[in-house]
C-alpha cells in the first residue's frame, strides 16, 4: 500500500468542509518539541492576521459528549490557538485510522527542515518498527536511503554513546555512522578527514575524541559501562587497563610519526615548487599570496 498517495492526499489539497471543534476533544498523536522563540512568533502572527490554514484531524472514537479526534497535522497552529485562549479551532476532518494518522504525522514532522535529532531518530525507528524498509522511509521523508540505513544501523547495534552525541547536536550523523562502521585506526583517519574538511572544529573535535575513547574503553552502550563498573578491581583488571593505555599511547606515537613524515614530505615538496617561477606565477594569478605561518617558517627555516 502506498501510504503517501492513499492517505496523505486526503488532507493535502482538494475542497473540504471546515468544522470548528472543541480543543478538549482533540488529542495530539505525535507530539514534538519546538523552538519557543519560533512558537511565540507563530502565536503573534496568528493573533495579528488570523489562522491561514485549518488543522487536520481524524475521528478517534466517541463518548457521551460526542466524537473524539486525533490531530494529524498542525500541532503548532493548534497549540498557538490554545495559547490565545481559543476553545474551538477550525479543522478539516479526514477519514483515516489512528495508526495511519500517526504515520502521516511522523512523515510530516520528518519532512520539516527544523526537527531535532531525537525526533528524527525516534520517528525513523517507529517507521522501521511498523515494517517500512529504508527505501520506503526515504521516499516518504525525502531523506537519502543510505542515511536512513545508517540511522537504523546505529539503533540496532546499540550505539548508545554515538546516538547521545547525535541527539545533543555536537556529533554529526554522518560522522557517527562512519565511526560505527570503522576500526579504531579508520576512526582516527575519519576524524582527521572531518577536521580538514571543517566538519569538526575546536570543542566539537575534543568532545568527539572523548566519546571515542569512552566507547573504546567502556563499550558502545551505557549498560556495558554500568556492568563493568560493578566488577571488583583486581590485579588482572588493573594490568588489562594499563596494557590498553600503553597500546593507546603507542598508537598516538605512531600517528604522530606518520604526521611528522607527511609534514616533512609536504615541506620538501613546497620548497621545490616555490623555486619554480612558473608555479609562483600561477599562485599569483589565482590570488594565492601566502601560506600558513607555521608552514612558511618551516619551509624557509630549513632551506
Amino acid at each position: 500500500m502506498d501510504f503517501t498517495d492513499n492517505h496523505l492526499s486526503l488532507h493535502v489539497g482538494g475542497a473540504s468542509e471546515i468544522q470548528y471543534i472543541s480543543t478538549k476533544r482533540i488529542r495530539v498523536l505525535n507530539p514534538r518539541t519546538r523552538n519557543q522563540k519560533i512558537f511565540q512568533e507563530l502565536v503573534e502572527n496568528i493573533a495579528r492576521v488570523g489562522i491561514k490554514r485549518p488543522i487536520t484531524v481524524c475521528m478517534s472514537g466517541a463518548d457521551e459528549q460526542g466524537h473524539k479526534y486525533s490531530l494529524v497535522c498542525g500541532q503548532g497552529r493548534f497549540e498557538a490557538l490554545m495559547a490565545l485562549g481559543e476553545s474551538e479551532v477550525p479543522c478539516i476532518v479526514v477519514e483515516t485510522t489512528d495508526a495511519d494518522g500517526y504515520l502521516i504525522s511522523l512523515v510530516e514532522n520528518l519532512a520539516r527542515r527544523r526537527h531535532s535529532n531525537r525526533e528524527l531518530l525516534n520517528a525513523i525507528s517507529v517507521l522501521s518498527d511498523r515494517g517500512y524498509n529504508c527505501k520506503q522511509i526515504a521516499d516518504k521523508t525525502a531523506l537519502d536511503p543510505t542515511y536512513i540505513g545508517g540511522v537504523l544501523m546505529l539503533l540496532r547495534q546499540g550505539e548508545d554513546r554515538l546516538i547521545l552525541g547525535v541527539e545533543k547536536g555536537w556529533l554529526p550523523m554522518t560522522i557517527a555512522i562512519e565511526i560505527s562502521r570503522a576500526s579504531d585506526a579508520d576512526v582516527q583517519l575519519s576524524l582527521t578527514d572531518a577536521y580538514e574538511a571543517g566538519t569538526l572544529r575546536g570543542e566539537q573535535m575534543i568532545s568527539v575524541r572523548r566519546l571515542i575513547d569512552k566507547r573504546r574503553s567502556l563499550g558502545k552502550t551505557f549498560k556495558v559501562s554500568v556492568a563493568r563498573a560493578q566488577q571488583p578491581t583486581t590485579a588482572h583488571s588493573l594490568l588489562s587497563t594499563y596494557q590498553n593505555e600503553v597500546r593507546r599511547q603507542q598508537h598516538m606515537i605512531k600517528r604522530a610519526n606518520v604526521s611528522e613524515h607527511r609534514l616533512l614530505f609536504i615541506t620538501s615538496a613546497l620548497r621545490n615548487l616555490f623555486k619554480d617561477s612558473h608555479f609562483c606565477t600561477l599562485l599569483r594569478a589565482e590570488g594565492i599570496q601566502d601560506v600558513p605561518t607555521p608552514l612558511s617558517d618551516k619551509i624557509h627555516g630549513e632551506a
